[in-house]
């Protein structure tokens, strides 16, 4: 049976790379977007010129009737779905908690908390041997920001993968004599687009010196860290949070 992927919000960043990859290690991947269909495109282009198999879906994963859609077209069009990246996420502008407004935490929390909930249940709902699935695994993207918590720059969204962190713990243990496992990687500082849509595009080259590494890392080091996860590599594994950090 061939291996069906879905990474959401895969045209940039972490998830294009989680992608690529990805379709390099034999997946026939669904590359989500929620606006950006010529950079999901590429993508897709990307991973068929190398002779992968690969298609773009458009759906804000916050929106169960597009998230809905979305696991209709993949499982038409590639088959069944057997690996879900739940990577979909937004930041916001540096604030601190007492300067941010409730309209701010809605967007946060229904993209990346309620978003990543959608995407599980319904990769649940067809991996689950309980459900006539053949199982399958689900990566989380949290982030470090769940340890450090974000002070004075993204509190609320390190708050919104401090939930992420819940819900992997949680549906593995719910999951885990169903064929599924369910971890998570936490990225630190990542050199990818999020910073400039967060108003610090030098964010990474600022805070590097903070990096026991001393450098920022790569969305390419990132995505190799999701395809061990949901490899066969990574059987006994479930549960498991890697940092992705450089040691901060």
């Amino acid at each position: 049976m061939e291996k069906v992927l879905l990474v959401t919000g895969g045209s940039r960043g972490i998830g294009a790379a989680t992608s690529l990859l990805a379709a390099q290690r034999g997946w026939a991947v669904a590359v989500n977007y929620a606006s950006n269909s010529l950079a999901a495109d590429e993508v897709v282009r990307d991973i068929r010129a190398a002779g992968g198999s690969a298609m773009a879906v458009q759906a804000h994963v916050e929106d169960e009737a597009q998230v809905l859609a979305m696991f209709d077209k993949i499982t038409a069009k590639l088959g069944p779905i057997t690996g879900l990246v739940n990577n979909a996420g937004v930041v916001d502008m540096t604030a601190r908690l007492d300067e941010m407004s409730v309209a701010r935490w809605r967007r946060m929390l229904e993209i990346n908390v309620i978003g990543s909930l959608l995407c599980a249940r319904e990769a649940v709902r067809r991996m689950s041997t309980k459900h006539g699935g053949a199982g399958g695994s689900i990566v989380n993207l949290s982030s470090a920001a769940s340890r450090l918590g974000a002070p004075g720059q993204y509190l609320d969204y390190a708050v919104s993968k401090g939930a992420i962190d819940t819900l992997t713990i949680g549906l593995a243990k719910e999951v885990a004599a169903e064929g599924i496992r369910v971890n998570a990687v936490r990225p630190g500082l990542i050199d990818t687009e999020i910073h400039a849509s967060g108003g610090l595009p030098d964010r990474v080259r600022e805070l590097a010196h903070q990096v026991p590494i001393q450098r920022g890392g790569s969305a390419e080091e990132v995505a190799q860290a999701i395809v061990w996860l949901l490899s066969d590599e990574a059987s006994y594994t479930t549960m498991s949070f890697l940092d992705v950090s450089g040691g901060r």
